[in-house]
């Protein structure tokens, strides 16, 4: 972030990554929806947007790219957001993302740590897209379940980021490749204090539970559990699944936000009127203890 007044900052992101679906057309739509979501996250409006592709020299169609930047660039449309150029190189895999400017008044920045005790959190996009995607990439993936990750993983958080703007929120972040154990271990770290998840109020994504007893368990999620397992603390009476779906790596994720219990309760409402039925709120936040989080 870079103020330029006393009422006007400018936000600087960057985020791209290799196709996550067959389709050009949706990879461009999530790759962009992922690359714009950090300017939600801190209550931001993005407005422009440079494309960056990494291309093969030979090999893929120049087709698919068209359908590529077409996908991203129709997502950052409907963001309200224009694309104004980018640059491309030779690459041996194909990568695609954005780098957005956004705009954001600097009096009500919305950081990553801030939570405080007594708080609630409410997560607005519901879990398992590295399970469904991983499932997917093995050919084990139904195409309900299919439809489904692609249609939150290609949905803007704009509207959870103007909701909760009229309320007092705390701390705020976008639950991507480090998933909801990750990213809320950096909330809970940075803010001094321990996250309580309720693991039955947790969303996940149909199928997404099954898919994880059947082994569909992504190299990320192993990862994460692996680097961020020893600050959290897991109830034995969850189950193995629930407990992955802890550390399974989000694309284009919802928002976890800490705000007072009330207004939680009010932003959910929101959403749920607003046609997300999906948000929850998950759990509390709670006085600094052994572990950063607790899933209970």
């Amino acid at each position: 972030m870079f103020r330029l007044s006393d009422d006007l900052a400018i936000v600087n992101t960057v985020d791209f990554f290799t196709p996550v679906v067959d389709d050009p057309f949706t990879y461009g739509q999530i790759s962009a929806a992922n690359a714009l979501s950090d300017v939600y996250a801190m209550g931001g409006r993005p407005t422009t947007a440079l494309n960056i592709v990494c291309w093969p020299q030979s090999g893929t169609p120049g087709e698919m790219l068209v359908e590529i930047l077409r996908g991203g660039t129709e997502k950052a449309r409907e963001a309200g957001c224009l694309v104004v150029g980018g640059h491309s190189v030779a690459d041996e895999e194909v990568k695609y993302g954005m780098a957005v400017t956004g705009v954001i008044n600097p009096r009500r920045i919305i950081r990553n740590v801030g939570a405080k005790p007594g708080d609630a959190l409410l997560l607005s996009k519901p879990l398992g897209t590295g399970i469904l995607m991983t499932a997917f990439k093995r050919d084990h993936l139904p195409a309900e379940q299919y439809d489904a990750a692609v249609r939150w993983m290609s949905e803007l958080n704009a509207a959870a980021a103007r909701a909760m703007l009229a309320y007092d929120v705390h701390a705020a972040t976008d639950i991507t490749g480090y998933g909801l154990a990750g990213h809320g271990f950096k909330m809970a770290n940075g803010s001094a204090v321990t996250l309580r998840i309720e693991e039955s109020d947790l969303p996940v994504l149909p199928g997404a539970l099954e898919l994880c007893a059947a082994g569909m368990i992504p190299g990320g999620g192993k990862r994460n559990r692996e680097f961020f397992g020893p600050h959290v603390k897991i109830s034995e009476e969850i189950a193995d699944e629930m407990g992955e779906i802890m550390f399974d790596p989000q694309t284009s994720g919802g928002l976890l936000i800490a705000l007072p219990e009330r207004d939680a309760i009010a932003l959910l409402a929101d959403l749920q009127r607003a046609g997300n039925t999906d948000a929850e709120i998950i759990g509390s936040v709670v006085a600094p203890g052994q572990f950063a989080i607790e899933v209970v």
